[in-house]
């Protein structure tokens, strides 16, 4: 039978190829609502998507549970968020971004050395990662968590290598510096934070204090 000028096959593949076009916007979409801070509408996208994927449709599963979690991390839902990283891994293991989801989350529920240890691990699978810059600074935010300065110091001025451009990350960097007595590269630190940022109050209240 043919319709119109298409085949019975023809039109077939059509609506296939149609399909597919939908899916694939479906997918997008939630990753954009995600980039837009429709966090919530990203989430509910991601929940059915993850119903509709097999579970051997690892790559597809795997682009859903990274937009989950950024999604409930975003929305302060840490739990929710280390839940779903962690049935991501029991799945597939390996993807750097359900990694350092997971870390994230445990970073944020308080849980250190359990964090930093997958932060480690996503630093050792993937050392040039798009979310590399992250990973050192919120390393370095744990590292002052157990008073270790100096690895804080370094985490901090990893990051920054990165990511030169953020002027919190100079600040918590002159923090580090200042506790671990590098008084004079706290102080070039911290200014570089007020370069960036003259407003930022953490790094004219860091300076302020080593003039006192």
């Amino acid at each position: 039978m043919r319709y119109g000028n298409i085949s019975r096959g023809g039109f077939a593949l059509c609506l296939i190829g149609l399909a597919g076009i939908l899916h694939g916007q479906q997918k997008q979409d939630a990753l954009v609502l995600y980039r837009e801070g429709r966090y919530a509408e990203a989430v509910e996208i991601c929940l059915e998507e993850l119903e509709q994927y097999g579970l051997d449709d690892f790559s597809n599963r795997m682009d859903a549970y990274s937009v989950l979690g950024w999604s409930y991390i975003s929305m302060g839902e840490y739990q929710n968020a280390l839940n779903y990283a962690r049935r991501a891994r029991n799945e597939v293991r390996g993807d750097s971004r359900i990694i350092e989801i997971e870390a994230e989350a445990l970073f944020y529920l308080g849980r250190n050395l359990e964090s930093l240890t997958l932060f480690e691990e996503y630093v050792s699978l993937n050392s040039t990662g798009n979310r590399i810059d992250v990973v050192y600074y919120f390393m370095g935010e744990i590292y002052l968590r157990l008073a270790e300065f100096s690895h804080a110091d370094i985490a901090f001025s990893t990051a920054l290598y990165y990511n030169p451009q953020v002027p919190r990350w100079w600040a918590r960097l002159g923090y580090a510096k200042e506790q671990d007595l590098d008084i004079e590269g706290a102080i070039r630190a911290y200014n570089r934070a007020l370069e960036l940022l003259p407003s930022l109050e953490a790094a004219r209240i860091g300076l302020e204090r080593i003039q006192e």
